[in-house]
Order: C-alpha cells, then structure tokens, then sequence
C-alpha cells in the first residue's frame, strides 16, 4: 500500500523477470545485384525477402572468351562489386551468355539496335546454340558460385517472323536477341537442359548455394519447378 493506503499502481510493480526476451531481429533480406524483371521474378519464388541493388561493372568480354567462363566471371564480378560496400549482407549476381558453337564461339550479346538484332536472329535461325548462365553469392569475403549451360534450337522461323519479332522491341535487352519466356518462345524449337538457364536464373542450383552458404530456406531446392511457367 501507498503512504495514502491506495493499492500500489502497476507501474510501481517490479518488473516480472519470467518476461521472454525479445525475438531476435530477423536477418537482412538478401541483395540482387541485377536490374532484370525476369530474375526480379524468379529469385521471388524462393519466398525469401530481396532488396534489388544492380552493380554497374561494365560487361567486357575479352576477344576469344570462353562463353561459360565468361558468365561465371561475370556473375561473381557483380556480386562482388556491390558486397563491397554492402558488409555482412548476402549478394547474388548472374550473367547469361548466348554464343554460337564455332572455334572460337560466337557470343551474342544484347543487340546495338533492330538491325543487329535481326542479324542475329537470322544467324540463330534453324541451328543450336549455347546459354550459359554464371550465378553467384558473396558475403563478405566468402563466395559460391557455379555456371550451368544449356542447349538451344531455334525453330527455321521467317524473315517475316523475324521482323515481327523485333517490332515488338521484346529483344531490345536480351542476350541473343529473344527472350524465351515471352513472344520469343515462338522462335524455339527445342531446350537441352534447363529453362531457367536459358531465362538467366537456375533457380534449383541458386537454391543449393544459397543454402550451403547458410542462408536458411522456406522450400527444398528440389522442390523448386525448373521451368519458366509454374
């Protein structure tokens, strides 16, 4: 009781000492080093929180590069790039390749214009070719990273269907020149090996690094379906 025989007010109680402590802090959502809606979506299935922060290294390929080695330097150049200034956080960065088997291979990057693009289409018309996509994860000074490839036949699709193609700009921004998760699906004919590699995120291996690199996951690897449309 009080001086004035009023009952003790609660914030006078002492405070209860069974009172659990506080839920730790979750960790930081992961860093996409890529600007890329597609992998924007495809990292999104993981059920994990992102933030996207695109590194600005500049994409340079020395004459005769290997193409998959290439996108496996590439990717772990990315994320490297923006872990730099990111300590403790988790960065993923990837790169796709698209090349033209030859000694050495062709690479084919993002089109300069329409124009280009359509000799590129044209050059990929009715034979296979390779993407190769370089995905990797950075903390600190720790890494994981892997490439895989996949093989790709393009149907013999017209002239006719190529300026329609290009007209619908889809290909502006893609390595090769088409896109196989939209309009561009039309001109392929065949994929040896996995779509998200020709998309540019294997979702399953990207998975399995992410957890050997202790990140904990909401789903199996295995579980994850390994195409474009679910």
């Amino acid at each position: 009781m009080n001086a004035d025989n009023r009952p003790a007010s609660t914030t006078d109680a002492a405070p209860d000492a069974r009172r659990p402590a506080p839920a730790p802090a979750p960790p930081p959502p992961l860093i996409l080093a890529s600007g890329s809606p597609r992998r924007h979506e495809l990292l999104g299935r993981l059920g994990l929180p992102f933030v996207i922060l695109p590194s600005d290294i500049l994409e340079t390929l020395p004459p005769g590069a290997i193409p998959a080695q290439a996108a496996a330097a590439l990717a772990l150049a990315k994320a490297r790039a923006v872990a730099a200034g990111q300590p403790g956080r988790t960065v993923i960065g990837a790169d796709t390749i698209v090349a033209l088997d030859g000694t050495p291979p062709r690479i084919l990057g993002k089109p300069r214009d329409d124009d280009d693009a359509t000799a590129m289409l044209r050059a990929l018309r009715g034979r296979w070719h390779s993407v190769s996509t370089g995905i990797a994860i950075v903390r600190d000074h720790h890494a994981w990273h892997d490439v895989l490839t996949a093989r790709v036949r393009m149907a013999d699709f017209s002239d006719a269907d190529i300026a329609a193609y290009v007209a619908s700009g889809e290909q502006r921004d893609k390595a090769g020149s088409y896109a196989i998760q939209g309009l561009g699906g039309r001109l392929v004919a065949e994929v040896a090996g996995s779509e998200l590699v020709v998309v540019g995120l294997p979702l399953r291996r990207l998975a399995e690094l992410l957890r050997e690199s202790g990140v904990a996951l909401p789903v199996a690897p295995e579980d994850l379906a390994d195409r474009w449309t679910l």
